[in-house]
């Protein structure tokens, strides 16, 4: 039986895990190698019935500069919440979807990394939706140019409060007690969880939910120097190294909180786009 951890966000114990074992996680992609150009990558549009105008901005992004690319990487809280793939049919969801598989069918790769917020989202979600699912980390290739993607919450580790409830939520077992609820339930579950998380947030330094400097070196000096895209913080910025004599990037991509915007990727330059601005 899972023994639920003490966490500072005080989250409540749901239910008992079945006994038999959990589903085996679903398969993602590590390895991009030469996806089409240009590349395009977005993160954090936190897609929700409650701002209809982030969500009009995502189906434009898709029937416009989608279509226009080759690729298309989504890092992370794609939607606000996913309490599940068995909710891929409520209504606004399956907009979502139906959006993603028409850019998909009109040839663009379409590849996604669940970040925090829509972790849960797996072989259900990528089936309805036609997207590619990929790994936290994963690496792609364009010739000898490589690019390490990350949503970006793990390196985040000196919210030491963030990164416990993170080693609880992405246990296997959790995660199968936890979708073994009704949808109702574990919607209200989701609520109360962001609700305390953001009242967390409230008491912590801006720099403790930032990302760690030695997490970041660490990471870029383990997989050989590339070029880091992660979302999470927020923060939207070019940040430039120099670890072991060797230069890297780490570019933050913005959140969707009042216009679209994205990262494009020629296969030589990054180029920062954005679409109308507008109010959530």
């Amino acid at each position: 039986m899972f023994q639920k951890k003490t966490l500072s966000l005080n989250v409540p114990k749901l239910f008992e895990l079945p006994s038999d074992d959990a589903s085996a996680p679903v398969r993602t992609v590590e390895v991009v190698v030469a996806p089409k150009l240009p590349a395009l990558f977005v993160a954090d549009l936190h897609l929700t019935e409650k701002r209809p105008q982030t969500t009009a901005a995502f189906f434009d992004f898709l029937s416009g500069p989608a279509r226009q690319a080759g690729s298309v990487f989504i890092l992370g809280d794609l939607f606000e919440y996913w309490v599940g793939d068995d909710d891929a049919g409520s209504a606004f969801n399956r907009n979502i979807c139906e959006a993603l598989s028409m850019a998909v069918a009109a040839g663009t790769a379409i590849y996604f990394m669940p970040g925090n917020r829509d972790l849960l989202a797996g072989k259900g979600f990528a089936y309805a939706s036609g997207v590619q699912l990929l790994a936290d980390i994963a690496s792609v290739r364009f010739g000898v140019r490589t690019l390490l993607l990350s949503h970006g919450d793990a390196l985040c580790t000196d919210d030491h409060d963030y990164q416990a409830f993170r080693l609880q939520a992405r246990n296997h077992e959790w995660q199968a007690g936890f979708l073994a609820q009704p949808l109702e339930a574990r919607r209200s579950f989701i609520e109360k969880i962001r609700d305390q998380s953001e009242t967390a947030k409230i008491g912590k330094r801006a720099e403790v939910m930032d990302v760690n400097a030695d997490a970041v070196t660490n990471l870029l000096r383990s997989h050989g120097y590339p070029t880091l895209i992660h979302g999470h913080t927020h923060r939207p910025a070019r940040h430039a190294y120099l670890i072991d004599g060797h230069r890297c990037e780490r570019y933050v991509l913005s959140d969707w909180h009042d216009h679209a915007v994205w990262l494009a990727f020629d296969g030589i330059e990054f180029c920062p786009c954005s679409g109308i601005q507008f109010s959530s």
